[in-house]
C-alpha cells in the first residue's frame, strides 16, 4: 500500500483513509498486525469471570483465547490452542471448571495453563509434560470490565484511559449489572463502523428519533491520546432514559462506551474479513429497585432500531468504498474531528508496522 496516504495531518486539512484501507486482504492483513495484535481488546464483563474456573472465549488478531479465573484468583489470558496438535481447550463460556481438557485428544491443562496429563504419551522419549505450558496474553480489568492484549506492544490500560475516571465521577460502572449481549453481523469493514460511530454529523440525517434527544448544537467531542469522548445533552421520556448527558467514549481501536442516565452499553467491533464485521452490544444497569424489565426492553427497541438505522448506511458506504468511484474526501473540522483522531491513530499504526516498530 502506497506509505503517501500516511502522513500525518492536521485537522483542519485533514481527508479521510482511501478506499484501499477499507477493502481487499492486504488491508485486513495489515489490521490484523498493526492494530490488533498491538491493542487492548475488550472482553467481556468481570463479573463473569469471578470464581475459579469461570472462563470465557475470545480472539485476537486470530489468536484464540480463554480467559480464566485460576485457583489462586488470578485472571488469566491463555492461548486457547493445545500444545499437542493446535485443539480448543474451551469452545464456550463455561463456569468452574476445573482444568482445561483439549477436545481433540484430551491433553488436560491447569487453570494456569500448566500441562498436567497427556494420555498414553509413555512412549514418547525426552517428553515432559511440566515443561509444557500454554502460552498467555496480558489482562487488565477497569470499571469492571475485562481487557486482553496479546503482548506488551500497548501502553498500561491506566494510560490509555487515563483521564475517563474523572470524566465519570461519582458514577462506577463496575457496580452495573450485566444484562444481555446483542450482537450484529455487518457488510462492512470494521473501520467504515467505528467512522460512523465517530461523528454526529449523520445523526439529522440517519436516526431522527435519536436526533429528537440530542441536542445536535450542544454536541462536542474530545480527544485523548487514545480515546474520544462525544458528549451532548440528553432530553428523554422518563420511562426511557430521562434527562442528563450522553457520553460516547471511543477507546482505541475498536470498543465504544454508550453512556446514558443509568445505562452503559458496551460495543467491540470484531473484523470478519476485509468488509464484513461482527458488533457486539453488552447492556448494563444499576441495580434498581421495583419493575425495571419494561424500561430495558424500551431501551433495547430504541437502541436496536438506531442500529440498524447505522447497519444500513454502513453497508451502502462500504459499496461506495469498493465501487472504484470514491477517493479521499475532506472532513469536517467540527464535526469529524473523532474521526481524524481515528484515522491519525491508524496512520501512526500503519507507519510502525511498515517500518517494523510502534506507534507512539
Amino acid at each position: 500500500m502506497p506509505e503517501n496516504d500516511l502522513g500525518a495531518q492536521s485537522l483542519v486539512r485533514a481527508s479521510a483513509l482511501p478506499a484501499r484501507y477499507y477493502t481487499g486482504t492486504a488491508s485486513a492483513e495489515l489490521d490484523r498486525r498493526a492494530v490488533f495484535a498491538r491493542s487492548w481488546q475488550l472482553i467481556g464483563p468481570a463479573g463473569r469471570l469471578g470464581a475459579p474456573g469461570d472462563h470465557a472465549v475470545a480472539e485476537v488478531a486470530g489468536v484464540p483465547l480463554v480467559i480464566v479465573r485460576g485457583a489462586d484468583g488470578v485472571l488469566r489470558a491463555l492461548h486457547n490452542v493445545c500444545r499437542h496438535r493446535a485443539g480448543p481447550l474451551a469452545t464456550c463460556d463455561g463456569l468452574a471448571a476445573r482444568r482445561l481438557q483439549c477436545r481433540y485428544h484430551g491433553w488436560t491443562y491447569d487453570l494456569d495453563g500448566r500441562l498436567q496429563s497427556a494420555p498414553d504419551m509413555d512412549d514418547a522419549r525426552d517428553f515432559d509434560p511440566g515443561r509444557i505450558r500454554l502460552p498467555r496474553a496480558r489482562t487488565a480489568t477497569w470499571q469492571g470490565l475485562v481487557f486482553a492484549a496479546l503482548d506488551d506492544s500497548p501502553p498500561p490500560l491506566e494510560i490509555v484511559l487515563g483521564g475517563i475516571d474523572a470524566r465519570l465521577g461519582n458514577r462506577s460502572l463496575d457496580t452495573y449489572g450485566f444484562h444481555r449481549r446483542i450482537g450484529y453481523e455487518i457488510d462492512c469493514n470494521w473501520k467504515v463502523y467505528v467512522d460512523n460511530f465517530l461523528e454526529g454529523y449523520h445523526v439529522p440525517h440517519v436516526h431522527p428519533e435519536l436526533n429528537r434527544m440530542l441536542d445536535y448544537r450542544g454536541y462536542t467531542t474530545a480527544t485523548a491520546s487514545w480515546y474520544s469522548l462525544q458528549h451532548s445533552p440528553l432530553q428523554s421520556a422518563g420511562d426511557l432514559y430521562g434527562d442528563g448527558a450522553a457520553l460516547y467514549y471511543f477507546i482505541w481501536p475498536n470498543t465504544m462506551l454508550n453512556i446514558l442516565p443509568d445505562r452503559l452499553q458496551t460495543n467491540r467491533v470484531l473484523p470478519l474479513g476485509s468488509e464484513r464485521c461482527r458488533v457486539e452490544f453488552d447492556y448494563y444497569y444499576p441495580a434498581e429497585a421495583g419493575d425495571i424489565a419494561a424500561r430495558h426492553e424500551r431501551d433495547h427497541d430504541f437502541s436496536d432500531m438506531v442500529q440498524r438505522e447505522d447497519v444500513a448506511i454502513c453497508e451502502q458506504v462500504q459499496r461506495g468504498l469498493a465501487s472504484g468511484s470514491y477517493h479521499a474526501g475532506r472532513l469536517n473540522p467540527r464535526r469529524e474531528s473523532g474521526v481524524h483522531h481515528f484515522h491519525e491513530l491508524l496512520r501512526a499504526s500503519y507507519r510502525a508496522a511498515m517500518e517494523g516498530g510502534r506507534p507512539n
